[in-house]
């Protein structure tokens, strides 16, 4: 539990690491972005100067490339003079600019804040009039450029609010699903050991009844309990930790399992393993756990049809792996919850809580780095489940 949580530790920091880098990248480079722009702007501002300087050349020859000039220019400015009065300005916001949207009459509390907020952003550039004589141009960047620039830090925060959300959902559900498998597993701890239990007390309660010596009828079922009792444990001690395991007959385990729970079901159910199965296929499994799987996918199946009908083992060797099909004829499972099955607290029971499957997946798949899936399943006609287990090597 340690290393799993040393692991998950190590990779919240290398996605914190990942992301940190991407947000500087993009911050970098949207930064470059708006100086490119920014220079450029400051370039077209310069030809702005430029125009109106030449404008004031009486030896003007050009002067339709210096209209041209203005009329191309996109940069707000407003120009003053000498004294800070205001002669002139364009490309300002004409829905505020103009009251009532009449050109012939200036808003000129508007003119002015956008006055002082050209002087707070950038330093005016000084136009030469004449000798001695300046008038001043103040200017701010495109809205566009404003954007770009702010932009980033705004879809930043979005981006952290969001995973802040996420991060709080993601924990919460983790938690609830913890909460359910901690409920889970000392419901099943009472009822696995339950079983035996009730028995062994009742042969206790009988020999307190008669004074005869404990037959060997008697001895052994008692025996046969005690040892449940000690596979119980191991099961449950073996969760959270890493089992052994060991190179096992998968038929004969199987077999073994169904023998053990035939006396233990519905007489109305049948369980076999199909005479077409491969009787030496060999896998390395902790057998029990493995016989814990197949114990859940039995008593699954046994729900699934109300205690009356046929359960059917098929067993095959691959090339790489050994595969392991149940099939029963209960109520079937939708399309929908074929995954769902598998999660935690998931039931289509009146009674129980939903972990016999989710911990039939983390046996398969966390210790013996298999595979567990409803292979095919129809609603009223019944479910197959399918292991994949490495096949082993036997010289």
């Amino acid at each position: 539990m340690l290393i799993e949580f040393t692991n998950t530790k190590r990779w919240k920091i290398w996605l914190m690491l990942g992301a940190v880098a991407i947000s500087v990248f993009f911050l970098l480079f949207t930064r470059y972005l708006v100086n490119e722009l920014s220079a450029k702007e400051l370039m077209e501002v310069h030809k702005i100067v430029q125009a109106f300087e030449q404008l004031n050349d009486p030896n003007l020859k050009n002067y339709e490339d210096i209209r041209k000039t203005l009329q191309a220019a996109t940069i707000p400015i407003i120009v003053t003079n000498e004294k800070g009065k205001i002669t002139n300005f364009r490309n300002l916001d004409s829905t505020r600019l103009y009251l009532k949207g009449n050109k012939q009459e200036i808003d000129s509390s508007y003119l002015n804040w956008q006055l002082r907020v050209m002087k707070f952003i950038n330093p005016p550039i000084p136009i030469k009039i004449e000798e001695g004589k300046y008038h001043y141009i103040y200017y701010k960047e495109q809205q566009a450029i404003t954007l770009l620039r702010y932009f980033p830090y705004i879809q930043l925060l979005l981006i952290a609010l969001f995973l802040a959300i996420s991060y709080v959902a993601f924990n919460t559900s983790r938690i609830s699903d913890q909460n359910k498998v901690w409920v889970g597993m000392a419901k099943e701890t009472a009822h696995q050991i339950g079983t035996p239990l009730s028995s062994m007390m009742a042969w206790i309660d009988y020999l307190k009844t008669t004074n005869e010596a404990p037959t060997e009828n008697i001895l052994d079922e008692l025996s046969m309990d005690v040892k449940r009792l000690e596979i119980i444990t191991e099961r449950f001690s073996k969760i959270g930790s890493t089992p052994e395991l060991k190179v096992n007959n998968i038929y004969d385990t199987i077999l073994e399992s169904i023998n053990y729970l035939k006396n233990r079901i519905s007489d109305n159910v049948k369980i076999v393993i199909s005479p077409e199965s491969d009787k030496v296929a060999m896998a390395e499994i902790n057998k029990n756990l493995f016989s814990w799987v197949i114990e859940n996918l039995v008593k699954n199946a046994v729900d699934a049809m109300s205690g009356k009908g046929e359960i059917i083992f098929f067993i095959r060797q691959g090339k790489a792996s050994v595969y392991i099909e149940v099939k029963d004829n209960g109520k079937g499972i939708a399309k929908s919850n074929f995954s769902m099955v598998f999660k935690p607290g998931f039931t289509t029971k009146k009674r129980g809580w939903g972990l016999g499957l989710s911990l039939s997946k983390r046996i398969i798949e966390n210790y013996h780095k298999g595979e567990i899936i409803v292979k095919e399943s129809e609603i009223g006609k019944g479910t197959t489940f399918r292991i994949r287990l490495k096949k082993a090597d036997v010289a």
